[in-house]
C-alpha cells in the first residue's frame, strides 16, 4: 500500500510530525526508516543495510561498518501529513547524536528486537526521551526471526522501562510463518504476501478470533484504568468503541501514561503501513506540544508553534559538506525565509539565511521558506554553532541548547609529516564544530594534541574521518580514560587570607572553608555543592558569589594528578573584608586558592569511568568469558540463560574494555557479542596507595 501521492501535503504545523527512530544497535532502526521512505513513495527502491544502499546511512564509514553513526534527517508524506524523520545511532559511543535529535523532536518510534526485547541502549535512549518529555510508540521488529516473541518483548518493556504497554496488534503466524497482524482496534486482519508491496485487509482468521477477542478485552481494561472517558464508556457499555479507544490511545501516548505497541518485520516489509497510521494518529504535531520556553534578559518567555509569531529556531546539528556548511534547524515559531537576517541570540550577532533546504539525508531540495514545526537545513550561517538560537532581531530569545556529556576517552593524535600539522589543527577544529561531544586540547607536559570523545569507536570514527575527508596521514596513541578525583574525607575550618599590595588599590580577602564529601541523602554525589553559613554580613552577598566562582575554578585540577574534581560540598563559614581593598576579584582569587589548599589537606580518591557490559555468548563459552571479565576487574551483576546462550551483565572499568571485541571473538570463535553503556565513576583499586592523607 504505497502512499497516495496525489494527496495534498499539509504544510501547516498541525499537519507535521517530527519524529525520531530510537533503539539499540542492530534492532532495525535504519531498516524501519528505509521501509517508511519506500512505502511513502519518497524512494523507489528498498535500501538494505547489508548492501550499503540505505538512504540514511550514506556516509562511507556507516556503509563499511554497517551501523548508523550520524543522525540523518529525511522527509516524506503520509495520509496528507508531512513526516520529518531522524534516524538516530544505536551505539552508545554516539549517544550525543541521539541527545541532540531528541531535543528537537515532538515524538519518537522506539524499535525493539522481537528476540532480545529491551536491550541496554534501548533503555538508555528511553530514559533520555523521558528527560525531554518526548511521547513514544513502540514497534517490536524482527518477528520473522527464530525465537521472536511479542509477549516476551512487551514484558521487558513493562519490567525494564516501567511503562504501561498498550498492545494494539496480534501477530498472524510465528517466525518464518509470520505473514501479518490482527488490528485489535478494528478487529481486522492485515496480511502481506511474499514479494508484494501491498497489504490485504480481511476478517480475523477463525483460529485467532478468540485470542483476538481476549486481547482486545485486555486492551480495553488497560485503557479504562488510565483514561476517564474510556472508563465511563466501559462501565456503561461493557466495552469501548474503536473511536473512543483511538482517542484514548492518542491522549495516553501524548501524556506518556501509556505506550502503544505495534509489531512487524521491517526487513520483510510487514507492519510499516499500520506504524505510519499510528504515527499520524497518536504522536503529536508541533501545535499539540507546549510552547517552547526560552529566556531573554533573565525573563522567561514562551513561543507557540504559529507561523505568524516572531521567529525562534534552534540549530541542533552542524555539518561540513563538499558544497559548504549546513546548519540543521528546528523552527519552533514564526517563519524563516530565504535571504532573511536572523539573530544568533546567544552570541549577540546577526546571520543571513542564504538558502533553505528540505533534507533527504545527503540530498536536498531547495524551498523558499520554513514555518513553525519544520526541520530544515540552512546554508549561509557562518558562525552559528550547535545549540545556537536563531530568532527575529526585534524579538530576541534564547532557547535551551541540547546538553553535551563530558568526554571519557582520549587519544594523542599527530600528523606524520610537518606539512600536515597545520592541516590537522584545522581538521580537528572542524570535527569539534560538527560534533560537540568531541574535545581537543594540548597536553601541557608533552605538547601532544589530545582528542577526547565518548568511546573507543567514537574516536576511531573521528580519526578515520580526518584521514578520508582531509587526506591526512595521522598517527594515534593508545586510548586513555578520563579520571576524576573526589573527596573521601574532608577538612574543617581551613582559613585563607589573600593579601596583595603592589601600589595603588590592594587586594584583601579572608575566607574560612569547610570541605566535605557530599551528603548521600540530599546532594548530587557526582557534582559540586556550595553553601554559605556566614552571618552578620561579615562577607557581603556579592563576595559570597565570587568565592563560589573561585571554588569552581579550583575544581579544574585536583591534587592527585591534575584531574577534574567532583563529588564534594564546600561551606563558607566565616570571612572578613577590608573597607578599601576588598573586591569580587580578591574574593574569587581567595576562593580558588583556599579550595586548592583544602583539597591538598583532604583525603582524596582517584576515580575511573566504568561501563555496564552486556555479553551474549554460547553457553559452552560462558565460563571462559566470566573468567576474562574477572581478570578485567569486572563485577558480574547477573547471568541469564536464553535459548542456548548466556547473557552476562557486569560492571567493568572502561580502560579494561579497550580491545575487548577481539578478545571476545577469540574466546567464542566469533559467536559472542557485547554492548556497553556508561555507568558512572568508581574508585580505582590502586588509588589507596596514592591517597593524600591529612596531616
Amino acid at each position: 500500500m504505497r502512499a497516495n501521492l496525489h494527496r495534498h501535503l499539509v504544510d501547516q504545523p498541525d499537519g507535521v510530525r517530527n519524529l525520531g527512530v530510537l533503539a539499540h544497535v542492530d534492532a532495525g532502526k535504519t531498516t524501519v526508516t528505509e521501509r517508511i521512505l519506500y512505502i511513502t513513495g519518497a524512494t523507489y527502491k528498498r535500501g538494505e543495510v547489508h548492501d550499503g544502499t540505505t538512504v540514511t546511512d550514506f556516509d562511507s564509514q556507516e556503509r563499511d561498518r554497517g551501523i548508523t553513526i550520524f543522525a540523518a534527517a529525511v522527509s516524506c508524506s503520509w495520509d496528507g501529513h508531512r513526516i520529518n524523520l531522524i534516524d538516530t545511532p544505536g551505539h552508545v559511543d554516539f549517544s550525543d547524536e541521539v541527545e541532540r535529535a531528541l531535543r528537537v523532536l515532538d515524538g519518537a518510534v522506539a524499535v525493539f528486537d522481537g528476540v532480545a526485547g529491551v536491550e541496554p541502549q534501548s533503555e538508555s535512549v528511553w530514559r533520555r526521551a523521558d528527560r525531554y518529555g518526548v511521547p513514544r510508540i513502540a514497534f517490536v521488529n524482527k518477528l520473522d526471526r527464530a525465537g521472536a516473541d511479542l509477549d516476551a518483548a512487551v514484558g521487558s518493556i513493562r519490567e525494564r522501562l516501567h511503562s504501561v504497554p498498550l498492545v494494539v496488534q496480534l501477530p498472524i503466524g510465528r517466525e518464518d510463518g509470520f505473514v501479518g497482524v490482527v488490528d485489535l482496534l478494528r478487529m481486522r486482519s492485515l496480511v502481506w504476501a511474499d514479494g508484494q508491496d501491498t497489504v490485504t485487509e480481511g476478517p480475523v482468521p477463525d483460529d485467532l478470533y478468540e485470542e483476538a477477542r481476549r486481547r482486545r478485552r485486555s486492551l480495553e481494561e488497560a485503557v479504562a484504568e488510565l483514561h476517564p472517558i474510556a472508563l465511563e464508556e466501559f462501565c456503561a457499555e461493557q466495552e469501548i468503541s474503536a473511536g473512543t479507544l483511538a482517542t484514548a490511545l492518542r491522549d495516553l501516548t501524548r501524556t506518556g501514561e501509556g505506550v502503544v505497541v505495534l509489531c512487524g518485520s521491517a526487513y520483510r516489509n510487514r507492519g510499516i503501513e499500520p506504524l505510519l497510521d499510528a504515527v499520524v494518529s497518536y504522536l503529536p504535531s508541533p501545535v499539540d506540544v507546549p510552547p517552547v520556553p526560552g529566556t531573554w534578559d533573565g525573563e522567561a518567555q514562551e513561543r507557540a508553534a504559529d507561523p505568524a509569531t516572531p521567529l525562534a529556531a534552534l540549530v541542533f546539528k552542524v555539518s561540513a559538506t563538499a558544497t559548504g556548511r549546513l546548519s540543521y534547524v528546528r523552527v519552533y515559531s514564526g517563519t524563516m525565509r530565504k535571504g532573511d537576517t536572523v539573530m544568533d541570540a546567544g552570541a549577540g550577532r546577526t546571520e543571513r539565511v542564504g538558502r533553505i533546504l528540505r533534507v533527504q539525508a545527503d540530498r536536498h531540495t531547495e524551498v523558499d521558506q520554513a514555518v513553525a514545526g519544520d526541520i530544515v537545513a540552512v546554508v549561509g550561517l557562518k558562525a552559528a554553532r550547535t545549540g545556537a538560537t536563531l530568532c527575529a532581531p526585534a524579538a530576541p530569545l534564547v532557547l535551551e541548547p541540547p546538553s553535551a556529556a563530558d568526554p571519557v576517552v582520549s587519544v594523542a593524535v599527530e600528523a606524520r609529516t610537518s606539512a600536515g600539522t597545520g592541516r590537522l589543527a584545522a581538521a580537528l577544529a572542524r570535527l569539534v564544530e560538527e560534533d560537540p561531544s568531541l574535545a581537543v586540547r594540548t597536553d601541557a607536559e608533552t605538547g601532544q594534541t589530545v582528542l577526547s570523545g565518548m568511546g573507543e569507536l567514537h574516536l576511531e570514527v573521528a580519526v578515520e574521518k580526518i584521514r578520508r575527508s582531509h587526506g591526512l596521514d595521522v598517527g594515534v596513541g593508545r586510548p586513555q580514560v578520563a579520571h576524576r578525583e573526589t573527596v573521601a574525607r574532608g577538612v574543617s575550618g581551613l582559613l585563607y587570607r589573600h593579601v596583595k599590595q603592589d601600589g595603588g588599590a590592594g587586594q584583601f580577602a579572608h575566607v574560612v572553608l569547610d570541605v566535605d564529601p557530599p551528603d548521600p541523602a540530599g546532594d548530587d554525589a557526582t557534582g559540586f555543592v556550595f553553601r554559605s553559613t556566614v552571618v552578620g554580613g561579615r562577607v557581603p552577598r556579592e563576595y559570597v558569589r565570587a568565592v563560589e566562582a573561585g571554588c569552581r575554578d579550583a575544581l579544574a585540577a585536583g591534587p592527585l594528578g591534575g584531574h577534574p574534581v567532583t563529588g564534594l560540598r564546600v561551606t563558607l563559614t566565616d570571612g572578613a573584608t577590608h573597607p578599601k581593598d576588598s573586591s569580587e576579584l580578591a574574593f574569587r582569587t581567595a576562593g580558588r586558592l583556599a579550595l586548592r589548599e583544602a583539597l591538598r589537606a583532604c583525603r582524596m580518591v582517584l576515580l575511573e569511568p566504568v561501563v555496564e557490559v552486556t555479553v551474549t555468548v554460547p553457553d559452552d563459552a560462558a565460563g571462559g568469558v566470566l573468567g576474562d571479565l574477572a581478570a578485567r576487574r569486572g563485577r558480574v551483576s547477573g547471568t541469564t540463560a536464553r535459548a542456548g546462550t548466556v547473557v552476562i551483565t557486569a560492571t567493568v572499568p572502561l580502560a579494561e574494555v579497550f580491545g575487548y571485541a577481539t578478545r571476545l571473538r577469540s574466546r567464542t570463535q566469533g559467536r559472542g557479542t557485547f554492548t556497553t553503556r556508561p555507568a558512572g565513576y568508581a574508585p580505582v583499586p590502586s588509588a589507596a596507595s596514592t591517597e593524600k592523607l591529612s596531616r
